[in-house]
Parts: structure tokens; C-alpha cells; sequence
């Protein structure tokens, strides 16, 4: 039986109130619950003090690029189906520098999931504005304020379709827990976007600010419906949803287009050096 504490402990260099304290003790407890060891599971994360996150668990882990987890994420579960490959770091890394890789693995649909924790704002570069900061906030790099509308990852995930996409918040970590472990279940591309708060950086969008906003969606609500999907990703301000805002379970994941992933991972495959050998020769 795995627990929690199969994971490690460590040290992490976050500042103290940091969000993402809360999110690494859902992770460990997500995947104990599901009864995921250490050596079934991969984190692919990028830069940043989100992308810190899995250097604090005792899994396999490979830290990439800033904004480059995604690329990576797909291969590995590419070559390896069996392996549940999560991909891990901030709303800048991922919804700036990694945009067009967001973009390209939602259309793709490849069997992973994606926790972005969402502070809206740059950490580990000292609280520059992401593409999630709200319209006229005001940071170090932008002393007069946002001058444009923050970017919607869940409303372009679910314009585009993607197989799951939910948000979470680390004030609700029964819920988070929760979310996690559904979107790993879940077949094809998942999204989790976790509010989080930037305790040094962020004095807007605060822990007790999300908590009298982030209210979870009642029992009445359909999210394999679309067009209400599309309505309650935009939803923010006063109120702001959590849980599960779509489900396309007609999407079909990427690699079930490739029949030779169906026989297992590609290193367990017998290969045929003749075959190998005749394609090399057409490239000559």
C-alpha cells in the first residue's frame, strides 16, 4: 500500500505561505490514494518556483525548459504508455513562454495531465506580470498596470475541446486531492488550473481573496455540457468556480492513432533490425 510519505521529505526553498506547499502535500496525497508508487509515476517540469515542485518528490523527474514540459511530457508518454506522466509548473511557464506547446497538446489530446499552479504573476523572477495577471495591476515591471486582458486557459481548453479540464484552489484541498486523481483517470489531455497565492510578489490576489471567491459547482451542473462549459470558464470576480468545468469523453486520445503503442512501451517491443536496416537505406 503506498502512502504519502513513500514520496519523501524535503526542504523546499518557497517562501513560507507559499501556495505551493499546498499543492505538493495534494499531489503526494492524489497519488498515495490512487496507490501510485514513486517508480509508475514521471513529472515533467519546466522553470520556475512552480516547476520546483517535483524536485521534492522521490519519483522520476526531468526538468526541462522554461515553458518546454509539454514536448517533453508527450514523448515520454509516447514511448512509454504505461507510465503516468504529469507535467508540472507555473501559468507563466506554461501560458506564456509554453503557449503554442499548451496549444499544440490540447488539439493533440495526449494521455497526460497538466497542474499549472496559477498566482498570476512571475515568482522566481521577482512579480512581473503573467498572462494570467488581471487588467491594471500593478508590479515592478509594470508600474502603471496591466494594460491588456489576462489570458483564459480553461475557456481556450474548452473552445478547443479538450478531453478534461477543471480548476482547483489551495484553500480546498479536499477538492484538490480530488481533482487530481480525476484528471489522471481520466483518457486523453488534462488540465488542472490551481489558484494559488504569490504571498511576496502577488498582495492582490491573496489567499483570503480567493477564499470569499472560489465556491465549488454544485451537484446541478453538466460539464460534458459544452456551451455551458464555454459560459463558466469565463466566469471571475465576484465568484469564481471550482471543480471539473468540461469533459469531452468522445475525444480520442493521441496514441491510440498509433497501433504499435497498443502492444506496450517501445522498449519492450521486439525490434526488427531488417526492417530498421531497409529504412535507413531509403534515406540514402
Amino acid at each position: 500500500m503506498v502512502s504519502s510519505e513513500d514520496f519523501g521529505q524535503f526542504e523546499p526553498a518557497w517562501c513560507p505561505g507559499c501556495g505551493n506547499f499546498s499543492i505538493l502535500k495534494c499531489v503526494k496525497e492524489a497519488l498515495a490514494g490512487k496507490d501510485i508508487a514513486p517508480h509508475e509515476v514521471l513529472f515533467v517540469s519546466g522553470i520556475g518556483q512552480a516547476a520546483k515542485a517535483p524536485h521534492y518528490l522521490k519519483c522520476n523527474l526531468f526538468n526541462g525548459l522554461h515553458g518546454r514540459s509539454l514536448p517533453v511530457a508527450t514523448g515520454a508518454h509516447l514511448a512509454n504508455p504505461e507510465l503516468r506522466v504529469i507535467a508540472e509548473s507555473g501559468d507563466g511557464c506554461n501560458y506564456g513562454e509554453g503557449g503554442n506547446h499548451f496549444l499544440a497538446a490540447l488539439r493533440r489530446n495526449v494521455n497526460i495531465t497538466l497542474l499549472v499552479h496559477d498566482n498570476q504573476i512571475y515568482g522566481l523572477t521577482k512579480g512581473q506580470a503573467s498572462p494570467t495577471t488581471g487588467l491594471n495591476h500593478r508590479t515592478k515591471a509594470q508600474p502603471g498596470g496591466v494594460k491588456r486582458e489576462p489570458f483564459h486557459p480553461l475557456a481556450i481548453a474548452v473552445a478547443m475541446k479538450a478531453a478534461f479540464v477543471a480548476r482547483g484552489f489551495t484553500g480546498m484541498q479536499e477538492q484538490l486531492v480530488s481533482l487530481i486523481q480525476e484528471a489522471m483517470n481520466f483518457p486523453g489531455f488534462a488540465l488542472v488550473d490551481i489558484l494559488q497565492p504569490c504571498v511576496s510578489f502577488n498582495h492582490v490576489n491573496t489567499l483570503q481573496w480567493y477564499k470569499k471567491r472560489c465556491a465549488s459547482l454544485d451537484d446541478s451542473y453538466d460539464p460534458t455540457d459544452w456551451e455551458r462549459a464555454m459560459s463558466k470558464s469565463m466566469e471571475w470576480g465576484d465568484s469564481i468556480p471550482t471543480g471539473v468545468i468540461y469533459k469531452n469523453e468522445a475525444a480520442t486520445p493521441f496514441a491510440d492513432h498509433f497501433p504499435a503503442l497498443s502492444s506496450g512501451p517501445l522498449m519492450h517491443q521486439k525490434r526488427e533490425m531488417e526492417v530498421v536496416a531497409e529504412i535507413m537505406e531509403s534515406y540514402a
